[in-house]
């Protein structure tokens, strides 16, 4: 099987990916986050969501999707490092989802390996990332690409339950491709 073909996001997409992150979000939080809370997601208001940030902002910001024979299986988003209101020349994964039913198919790995591509050409020196602390797989996903949880914790609670995220990080200079398969 081929890999995916990894593209920008178009404004058709916002519908497709909305069900993708929605999904990801029940699959992978199930158990980790209130179920009242995932089962309230809702697909509509995310891609209204989608569609009302598109094309705003100075670019900085990039979505990728990934497609498999003509469909959208895959949605990733990184840009500047968020650090409250100060920027700083290291890059942020925001988000990086597959379609449940596509899992361990390379989608991810490839969505991850073209944003770290593009952050390395931008000239960006690490990639941060947050994960949920109790995320095993996605712990996993990360550490097999190369990165490595730096100490950063941040509380963060979800209808009174606390699921604590760490900061991943990576280097981007002179640094090999890192995904394992």
């Amino acid at each position: 099987m081929t890999g995916p073909h990894i593209r920008e996001l178009a404004l058709a997409d916002c519908d497709r990916v909305a069900e993708i992150r929605v999904g990801g979000w029940r699959t992978a939080y199930r158990g980790l986050m209130p179920q009242p809370y995932l089962d309230a997601l809702s697909v509509p208001e995310d891609a209204a969501r989608h569609r009302a940030r598109f094309g705003q902002g100075d670019g900085s910001v990039v979505n990728l999707v990934a497609e498999r024979d003509g469909e959208v299986v895959g949605w990733a988003c990184h840009g500047p490092y968020r650090d409250g209101e100060v920027r700083t020349a290291d890059a942020e994964l925001y988000a990086i989802y597959v379609a449940p039913e596509r899992y361990g198919e390379g989608i991810g790995q490839a969505l991850l390996k073209e944003s770290i591509r593009r952050c390395r050409a931008a000239g960006h020196p690490r990639m941060l990332l947050w994960v949920l602390r109790d995320n095993a797989p996605a712990r996993r996903f990360y550490e097999r690409a190369g990165f490595a949880a730096d100490g950063a914790e941040e509380p963060f609670e979800v209808e009174g339950v606390e699921v604590p995220e760490v900061r991943y990080a990576r280097e981007l200079r002179d640094a090999g491709e890192g995904i394992q398969h």
